[in-house]
């Protein structure tokens, strides 16, 4: 397989969804412009900018239009932007979005479920079943307007309601995913529970159902163990990862009373384990710095 491995920044969407509001406010459509603009000098391959949600759930996403509009002045032929969209009203605000822009600004739309029906249901406010039934034409859609689909995979190593998900159950997800047309599986460790081990097992059952070409993993470094997980992961044949920016992130549920959970795996830590490891990225690492500071300057702020 390929010695390139392909990089995600999700630190615009899955970094800063759950940071709270500062006086009531988000931090602003400029700033998360920025974000962008700065994660787009590092050479990832791709980044996931926002998610096409209800304000009133997710606050922080909440401009998600007036950042495409933004962003839609821009070249960003050298990189993928992709969003996220939770239902039929979620992909016609994207497939709007591109519209404004007069071309594909955003190629990929992404939708989520979770391997625990506890977690899909608090997360989603539905079963694994129901949300599924919603992709279905989510996904056509998007093929219908040539764009790629990625499939979500919550919890596919634990859950922080049900505790450890069985292997063959997060594999039949992927395997229903996949009839129904996605390109692409990305399996999430939303609490960070994650081991050499347990993402070894996971991945040997996935692989049965999933083609290494066609799978992402997205890990979250609660715990300290997501660079483990990367080399597992490299060795298991998989080339394409989430990151993030700063390490901005991290699951709600994952946190503890007055101490917030880490983010996702930063992405110096992912990119610097995948070189480590003799593959390359094309990611600047002198370039991140900027970034990273970026990121980390953003939360805690409304500006």
């Amino acid at each position: 397989m390929s010695d390139h491995v392909r990089i995600t920044d999700v630190s615009p969407r899955d970094g800063l969804q759950n940071e709270p509001l500062v006086d009531g406010a988000p931090i602003t459509t400029g700033r998360k412009a920025e974000l962008v603009h700065a994660v787009l000098g590092t050479g990832v391959d791709e980044i996931e900018v926002t998610s096409f949600v209800s304000p009133k759930w997710v606050p922080q996403l909440g401009d998600a239009a007036e950042l495409c509009d933004i962003l839609s002045h821009d070249d960003f032929d050298s990189v993928q932007l992709s969003a996220l969209v939770p239902n039929e009203k979620g992909m016609h605000a994207l497939l709007s979005a591109n519209q404004r822009a007069g071309r594909r600004l955003l190629t990929k739309a992404s939708v989520f479920t979770a391997a625990s029906e506890t977690f899909s249901q608090k997360n989603t406010n539905a079963t694994i079943a129901e949300t599924l039934e919603r992709f279905r034409p989510v996904i056509a859609m998007a093929h219908e307007h040539g764009l790629a689909a990625r499939g979500y995979v919550s919890c596919v190593v634990e859950c922080p309601f049900e505790g450890p998900i069985q292997p063959a159950d997060v594999a039949n997800v992927c395997e229903r995913l996949l009839t129904l047309g996605v390109d692409e599986i990305d399996l999430g460790d939303t609490i960070g529970r994650a081991t050499p081990e347990t993402m070894a097992t996971v991945l040997d059952a996935v692989r049965e159902a999933v083609p290494a070409e066609k799978t992402v993993i997205h890990l979250h470094d609660t715990f300290g163990g997501a660079a483990g997980c990367v080399v597992v992961a490299l060795q298991h044949g998989i080339r394409s990862f989430d990151g993030s920016a700063g390490g901005l992130g991290g699951c709600p549920y994952a946190s503890h009373e007055g101490q917030r959970a880490p983010g996702n795996i930063a992405l110096r830590t992912l990119v610097e384990t995948v070189h480590t490891a003799g593959f390359e990225t094309g990611v600047d690492l002198t370039k991140l710095e900027a970034a990273d500071r970026l990121a980390i300057g953003m939360i805690g702020g409304g500006s």
